[in-house]
């Protein structure tokens, strides 16, 4: 019985000291610090081919780093070859039968003066003129449209960025708004993170603020948006007292971003307010 109230002592003691060194160490908030928790947030670029085809070439795998104006893919240009071709021979076409229009309304000028024709043959060699002139420009344009087409069988890469998802294979037949990747872009990296009511007035475009990650990096940031549209947290729970809870929604830039920060990585957002006061 005797071991048995001494066990119990010393158990009763490790709590006390327990709960002593607890209220001793714990972190103090500060009064001059409002610290925020949220989630990285980039925004994304679907990569597709404005023209029509099948994919012949996919450069780059899910998870890969693309540099901004890397080849990423390519379509099958034989068809475009193609109409390249039919294009260049169009046009050889009808400058050729446009250069004959003109020898043939000079030979009109030439023997209307003398008699030869009438002003009617005149007026027909240079209306035919005329519209050899017009299909010209509607067959240089047309050239000018299959050699664009062409370029468009190669997607490049807007920006840096990493591949989210690689949705298409090749020998897919892709349509123009089929995309192909999701590229998770480098710049701007924001941090989405959410204010309560009470604490709005504490905040201001432009604030300074400490990101961090529980890796154990530091970001250097700025609020950069503050919605002006109050939301209700969690929004799946309709009480009366979640009700009154409002918050309002927060775009902290990053500074210095880097590939540590990744798309949905939870952090730490630390805001001074003292610097508030400095400033106003």
């Amino acid at each position: 019985m005797k071991r048995i109230t001494i066990a119990i002592s010393i158990v009763f003691a490790l709590i006390l000291a327990c709960v002593g060194l607890y209220f001793i160490f714990r972190e103090k908030k500060n009064p001059n610090e409002l610290v925020l928790y949220g989630n990285v947030d980039v925004r994304q670029v679907d990569i597709g081919f404005r023209v029509a085809g099948r994919v012949a070439e996919l450069c780059y795998e899910e998870g890969d780093f693309v540099p901004q104006g890397s080849l990423m893919a390519v379509l099958d240009k034989s068809p475009y070859d193609s109409q390249i071709s039919q294009a260049r021979a169009n046009l050889e076409s009808v400058r050729a039968n446009l250069e004959n229009a003109e020898i043939l309304l000079n030979r009109r000028l030439q023997a209307v003066t003398i008699g030869g024709v009438s002003r009617e043959d005149v007026d027909n060699a240079q209306a035919s003129r005329n519209e050899l002139f017009a299909n010209a420009y509607a067959a240089e344009a047309a050239l000018a449209v299959a050699i664009d087409n062409m370029s468009y069988t190669d997607a490049y890469a807007p920006t840096d960025g990493i591949i989210l998802s690689r949705i298409r294979e090749p020998g897919t037949v892709v349509n123009p708004t089929d995309p192909i990747y999701t590229l998770s872009v480098c710049s701007p990296v924001w941090i989405r993170a959410y204010v309560a009511e009470p604490q709005l007035g504490l905040i201001y475009y432009g604030m300074d603020a400490e990101v961090y990650t529980d890796s154990g990096k530091t970001y250097i940031g700025k609020i950069g948006f503050i919605s002006p549209v109050a939301e209700f947290t969690p929004k799946t729970v309709e009480t009366t007292q979640l009700r009154t809870d409002l918050v309002y929604r927060l775009r902290i830039y990053a500074d210095n971003p880097d590939r540590y920060l990744k798309q949905g990585m939870p952090v730490t957002v630390k805001l001074h307010l003292q610097n508030r006061k400095k400033n106003e």
